[in-house]
């Protein structure tokens, strides 16, 4: 019965990742979400009440693991200043490598929260992870000062606007399908790009 139980599940997830790349998540239909599986739209309501629960049973756990992999890049990045010079502080980050590494081991998941969201809570992802981006930043930035670093003033508005910049250019390899690889290469593009102009701007 458990194994029955699970491999129910197995075939609904698949075939809701399907409905929800395929339709978008305000035309998903459970019916045929239900079909795809091998079951009943009475059974399907069963594992799971609404579209909104099986569209976050997907993305959820990818999601969880990110922020985890985020406070922990923050956390290291701050613990640098302490322990390095700021040059070689900056040479050594590679946390754009890092997150698209973990965003390509967890591929379906943020294909449906970066393409299929719209209409659900996750439609606005980019838009936190840049606002969580810029809270770091400014913590980044005070630490360093308290560390003795010298940094530039810069406004809200130009800080919001390069980060949001920077965000978008790293789930841009999902929105254009990069494979693995390709994603691989263009994050060492992104750290080139965006390292030296961040340190430009901050005076880092």
């Amino acid at each position: 019965m458990v194994r029955d139980k699970k491999a129910h599940h197995d075939m609904i997830m698949k075939a809701a990742f399907e409905e929800f790349r395929t339709h978008g998540f305000p035309d998903a239909s459970m019916r045929r979400i239900a079909s795809a599986a091998g079951m009943s739209a009475s059974g399907l309501y069963k594992h799971f009440e609404s579209k909104e629960e099986m569209f976050s049973a997907l993305v959820d756990p990818a999601i969880d693991g990110m922020m985890v992999l985020y406070e922990d890049l923050a956390k290291k990045e701050n613990e640098t200043l302490n322990l390095q010079t700021t040059t070689r502080a900056w040479e050594d980050q590679s946390s754009t490598s890092i997150m698209l590494d973990y965003i390509y081991s967890h591929l379906d998941a943020f294909k449906l929260i970066i393409c299929s969201s719209q209409g659900t809570r996750y439609a606005n992802f980019v838009h936190d992870i840049a606002l969580m981006e810029e809270k770091n930043t400014r913590e980044y930035i005070a630490n360093a000062r308290r560390n003795g670093f010298a940094v530039n003033e810069i406004s809200d508005e130009e800080m919001h606007l390069l980060v949001t910049m920077n965000i978008n250019a790293v789930v841009a390899a999902v929105e254009h399908d990069f494979s693995k690889d390709q994603a691989k290469r263009y994050a060492k593009t992104l750290e080139k790009f965006f390292i030296p102009g961040w340190r430009a701007v901050l005076g880092i």
